[in-house]
């Protein structure tokens, strides 16, 4: 059993919840945006999000279940028919939460819940995905020539360190042979 929202419900019990919960569902699908309470929008995108998933599998099963909660027959045809495929391709993030201004007559915060409706490219999350990782080669690739060239500092000054003496004893070799 799930545990309890803490706090105030949206209704005066959890059935009344569910049932305010289910028809702003249902109108988000049949209008595909709706204004309401900050509150209400934030405690209703889980809930839709869960119907899309569940209309994207698209089985007599999911579309079932999708019928305990969204009670019109015409809502459900619309989610599973023209709403599901165009989010096919998307992993997830099926609705947008907008803040607008205050309600006029008792100044409580309002905001817009709207489905998606841009195309989803996977080709931009794996660019974003492919730009992080460049960056993450373009510091390393940084930190490992400067290494380079501190190693490259330190064989050269060693080998000026063995050439002096190199140097040194090739006279001394000519004053012997002569």
């Amino acid at each position: 059993m799930p545990a309890p929202t803490k706090g105030a419900r949206l209704g005066g019990s959890p059935a009344h919840e569910r049932m305010i919960l289910a028809n702003l569902a249902t109108e988000l699908f049949r209008h595909k945006s709706i204004t309401t309470t900050e509150t209400k929008a934030k405690r209703l995108r889980p809930l839709a999000e869960r119907l899309v998933t569940q209309a994207k599998k698209g089985d007599l099963a999911s579309r079932r279940r999708v019928m305990r909660t969204v009670r019109d027959r015409g809502v459900v045809h619309v989610l599973f028919e023209e709403i599901a495929p165009t989010f096919s391709e998307r992993p997830g993030g099926y609705t947008r939460i907008t803040k607008v201004g205050p309600r006029k007559g008792d100044n409580a915060p309002m905001a817009v819940i709207e489905l998606v409706s841009e195309a989803y490219s996977p080709k931009q999350a794996v660019v974003k995905e492919a730009e992080g990782a460049a960056k993450v080669a373009a510091k390393s690739e940084e930190s490992e020539a400067a290494a380079e060239e501190t190693t490259t500092e330190d064989t050269a000054a060693e080998a000026t360190e063995a050439a002096e003496p190199a140097a040194e004893e090739t006279p001394a070799e000519d004053s012997e042979k002569a």
